[in-house]
């Protein structure tokens, strides 16, 4: 009689797809805030134009220290890489646009649409299956992400079809990493985007006039610009480990690090039904965790 074990690696794939994952989240969400902080004083293009600067600056060194910097990529990679610029820059255009002008929750409700259309198109395009009970884990998060973001009613404006889009380029954005090879570090990757970003918001910028940038707007952009190289690099990694539909559920996390992060800068205190939401959420990435560990030891 075979007795059962949970010995599994607590670095396998998946675990360490589902670490990056939160790490990204939690460096997104940072970052957002920090980007939606200077826009009462600066245009889109400018703050964008100014984090790209220093970001791009940050990541070229990081990556030339590290050796993972490559301008000459494997031929099968460098039309996938291009196509991820592209669709990173797409999704910074959309997003940052939408979350300069409608509330934050709006745009955050959203965005939680990610889970869904990510696993969908990994299983459409890339052939990864996605079981009844992974399925289920996302939908039910979903209803959590709802229960904490509770958009208001104001209605569909142009800025929610923004959004939407902003779903979209980030879909396209993760399975396009997900096809890039081990043979193209992730730092490279990461230095693409953000060069491709800041190009954008350069020539974006020139058809406005410039602001002046005060000292906490240049630290907040500073610390958007710290943040942002971590999403960048914890998103590529997160899609060249695990299966996404193990990873998926824990891109709701990024309500989570919302959460913390109203209550310690901005003393909000959450609502019951926050607080019920956000268990959901919890809830779905622990039984992800509980699932991976049964499949790693052969059970059903």
């Amino acid at each position: 009689m075979r007795v059962q074990t949970f010995e599994a690696d607590p670095l396998s794939p998946n675990v360490r797809g589902a670490l990056f994952m939160a790490a990204s989240m939690a460096s997104f969400t940072l970052n957002d805030a920090m980007m939606k902080s200077v826009s009462g004083e600066l245009s889109m293009f400018q703050a964008l134009s100014i984090r790209g600067l220093i970001s791009t600056i940050l990541l070229v060194a990081m990556a030339a220290a590290m050796g993972g910097l490559r301008f000459r990529l494997p031929r099968k990679d460098r039309n996938v890489v291009m196509l991820r610029t592209l669709a990173e820059i797409a999704a910074a255009y959309f997003f940052i646009t939408a979350l300069f002008n409608m509330p934050l929750a709006n745009a955050s409700a959203i965005l939680q649409a990610l889970p869904l259309t990510v696993t969908l198109a990994g299983a459409l395009f890339l052939g990864e299956h996605v079981g009844w009970r992974r399925m289920s884990a996302i939908l039910l998060g979903f209803v959590g992400v709802m229960l904490i973001v509770r958009p208001g009613a104001e209605g569909f404006t142009i800025y929610s079809i923004y959004a939407v889009l902003a779903v979209l380029s980030v879909t396209a954005r993760d399975i396009l990493a997900r096809m890039v090879s081990v043979e193209t570090p992730s730092m490279t990757v990461a230095v693409a985007a953000s060069i491709g970003v800041w190009l954008f918001a350069l020539v974006g910028v020139a058809t406005e006039e410039w602001q002046p940038v005060s000292g906490q707007n240049l630290a907040a952009l500073t610390g958007a610009s710290v943040m942002i190289i971590g999403g960048y690099l914890f998103s590529i990694l997160t899609m060249r480990v695990g299966e996404i539909a193990f990873t998926a559920p824990f891109r709701y996390t990024s309500l989570l690090w919302a959460l913390v992060l109203g209550l310690v800068v901005f003393g909000d205190w959450p609502d019951p039904i926050t607080m019920i939401g956000a268990a959901i959420v919890v809830g779905t990435g622990l039984f992800s965790f509980h699932r991976e560990r049964k499949l790693a030891v052969g059970a059903v």
